[in-house]
């Protein structure tokens, strides 16, 4: 399995602005040699999440998260390690070098970014023709018709698949590709002859590209209503899946990140025209089912999806299917309530941040409902209220879902109106929801699943561990001798495995005692636990006030605690301390007492 080097590692890092990274999720201000926000792992209203840019370290004080800037893509883009050096490597220019490659991994990886190039040279071409040939003019003016700016549009990427049969195909065979490569890149297609010829022609070309900016293929749009089909994709392959795709996540992640939310949509133009109006936080499914893989992306980005799909039938399916793929992931679910027949691109046309359409669509979805609010209400909707029997019927459906909802306000007040559009007794539809177990999927066949925690947006910081008096001086005094190296040099070599109450402080002392000038130069990558020790004591020595007299004064404390638990010992054996350990807690008694006088 192909390995990068050290060097090349450390070369990511060091070219990496870690400030800039970590804005994307953050708005973070500077603080003396550091920068401080609010933590963009947990919900907090106290800036307690500090960024060293020199060392491309973080750490929450209340959450306790921490780590480099390869730890950050990695967590907050859901990399793993290596992908998340690639990702930082091509974003800052790095060249990087692997160690124990095996010939096929790194065969395949070639192979994976020759397609990535050939389709990166397709977009641009495709990019280029929409805003430059006579013959893509009536694409243009359908862009424009729909309000779409020239603006958003470049910034997308967005182009026009001329009509010719081969001009893909040529081009791409000028430039060194094969017909293979053209083919697996989804390029191409072959008539019944096994001829190849090009995929897209004669439509509107929107570039679908991963969460790291990378093409992973095309969707198309016909410009005749008798070339079918109306919407056309890649093909499935190497890079281009469908199910694992949303489109515009490359652009929406940092807004995403800063709102706390994803916006869904259905199509490529919603996304546009919401970008377009200033709600960047906006992707498309493309089309109108959201699969289990696409709700894992947005969960990794978010923990509140709002569905702004079609409000017709279709529209309402998806979103109750949305419920069904999103059970067991941590993600709160909620509708936007869309009018019949507009979607987004028809609500948003033309419109810039601050109209009044855009002010109106991001009403709607700040008001979205939670999605088990809008399943009952949609049961109502279709339901056959008239008689008894067709009321009997919607309550028997509406209230699998209200007994899957946690008890809450939200609840109660749903009872109630379900009570008063069945004409029914409220005590009625209260006891059959406490009599009904509780269940993932309600009688629909579309809803079901637990989205997540009633009312839950971003998660809670977990409570730290309490640490105990003597944790608090160990913490403090290594991070003293990382601020000042020459005297915590010295007092390290004093300070002994016995002061120390874990063995992880102990390693920590160990390691800083060989490396407190670059604390975190060297670290092994497979060492989370010392890796995570260190970066907080990092990180904490910028906040600790320093000195001599202070990292004394805490060596003391410790020696202190030391012989205290000897002598706690002794009596715990039915033995009486020796009159030597009580001659030097007294004498460090006095000491501590001098010091603290002394301050």
């Amino acid at each position: 399995m192909a390995r990068f080097s050290q060097t090349s590692i450390e070369r990511v890092k060091e070219a990496s602005d870690i400030v800039e990274i970590v804005s994307a999720y953050t708005d973070l201000r500077r603080a003396g040699q550091r920068f401080t926000g609010l933590c963009p792992f947990h919900d907090e209203r106290s800036p307690s999440f500090s960024v060293n840019a020199q060392e491309k370290l973080y750490h929450c004080f209340g959450c306790g998260v921490g780590g480099d800037v390869i730890k950050f893509v990695e967590e907050k883009e859901g990399l793993a390690f290596a992908e998340a050096v690639e990702a930082l490597a091509e974003r800052y220019g790095v060249e990087v070098e692997r160690e124990q490659v095996d010939p096929r991994e790194e065969e395949a990886r070639k192979r994976r970014a020759r397609l990535g190039e050939l389709l990166e040279r397709t977009a641009a071409f495709y990019a280029h023709f929409l805003w430059d040939a006579e013959e893509a003019r009536k694409a243009r003016e359908y862009l424009a018709s729909r309000g779409l700016g020239e603006e958003v549009l470049r910034e997308f990427g967005v182009g026009y698949a001329p009509s010719a049969w081969d001009t893909v195909l040529k081009r791409g065979q000028s430039a060194g590709y094969t017909l293979a490569e053209l083919d697996a890149a989804g390029l191409l297609v072959k008539n019944k002859r096994g001829n190849p010829y090009d995929r897209f022609r004669s439509r509107i070309v929107f570039p679908v590209r991963d969460a790291r900016g990378r093409a992973q293929g095309f969707g198309a749009r016909a410009m005749s209503a008798d070339q079918k089909p109306k919407y056309l994709n890649s093909a499935e392959g190497e890079l281009y899946r469908k199910k694992r795709t949303l489109y515009g996540i490359e652009r929406a992640r940092p807004a995403i990140a800063k709102q706390g939310r994803a916006v869904v949509v259905e199509g490529y133009t919603d996304v546009l025209a919401a970008h377009q109006a200033g709600i960047g936080e906006t992707v498309a499914v493309m089309g109108t089912a959201i699969t289990p893989e696409q709700v894992q992306i947005l969960a990794s980005h978010t923990d509140e999806v709002v569905l702004a799909l079609d409000a017709d039938r279709a529209g309402r399916e998806a979103m109750l299917r949305a419920q069904r793929v999103a059970a067991g992931k941590r993600v709160r679910l909620r509708v936007a309530a869309m009018k019949a027949g507009e979607d987004p691109a028809d609500t948003l046309a033309g419109k810039g941040p601050g109209s009044d359409a855009a002010d109106a669509f991001r009403a709607l979805i700040e008001a979205a409902d939670e999605l088990r609010v809008f399943h009952v209400r949609m049961l109502l909707e279709d339901a056959d209220l008239t008689s008894p029997a067709g009321r009997d019927r919607a309550l028997d459906e509406i209230v699998p879902v209200l007994s899957s909802m946690p008890d809450s306000i939200t609840r109660e007040e749903l009872e109630r109106e379900v009570a008063s559009r069945l004409e029914a007794d409220p005590g009625l539809v209260a006891r059959r929801v406490s009599t009904q177990a509780p269940s993932p999927a309600p009688r629909s066949g579309v809803g079901g699943g637990d989205p997540g925690p009633e009312g839950s947006e971003r998660r809670a910081a977990p409570a730290p561990r309490q640490l105990s008096a003597r944790e608090r001086r160990e913490q403090s005094l290594l991070e003293m001798a990382i601020a000042l190296p020459s005297d915590g040099r010295e007092i390290l070599a004093r300070l002994t495995s016995a002061h120390l109450s874990s063995r992880l402080m102990e390693r920590a002392r160990e390691w800083l005692a060989n490396h407190l000038v670059e604390p975190m130069e060297g670290l092994p990558r497979d060492d989370e636990e010392l890796r995570d020790v260190i970066t907080r004591l990092v990180m904490g020595a910028e906040r600790e006030p320093a000195s001599r007299q202070a990292m004394e004064l805490n060596l003391l404390w410790l020696e202190k605690e030391m012989v205290d638990g000897e002598i706690a010992t002794a009596a715990e054996g039915g033995g009486d301390p020796s009159p030597d350990l009580q001659r030097r807690r007294a004498d460090l008694a006095e000491r501590i007492a001098h010091f603290e006088a002394s301050k």
